[in-house]
């Protein structure tokens, strides 16, 4: 399974699917999601970064995440 940076923390997010997981059944969980902002901007978060942001966040919002 393939892994991206996360745009908030920087740790490690599984992307699920691909020809990687073609003949798999099991464990193909994705470890966040990418997000288009409101103001249009997109990233790959992980879910922790992702309780973390607000009701609607912005791109500043994403770059004060942080490590935890």
């Amino acid at each position: 399974m393939a892994s991206d940076p996360c745009a908030g923390c920087g740790r490690p997010v599984k992307i699920a699917g691909g020809i990687a997981n073609l003949w798999t059944f099991g464990g193909d969980a994705a470890g966040g999601l990418a997000l288009e902002l409101a103001d249009g901007s997109d990233y790959l978060l992980c879910y922790d970064c992702i309780d973390r942001l607000p009701d609607d966040p912005r791109a500043a919002d994403v770059a004060a995440l942080g490590p935890e």
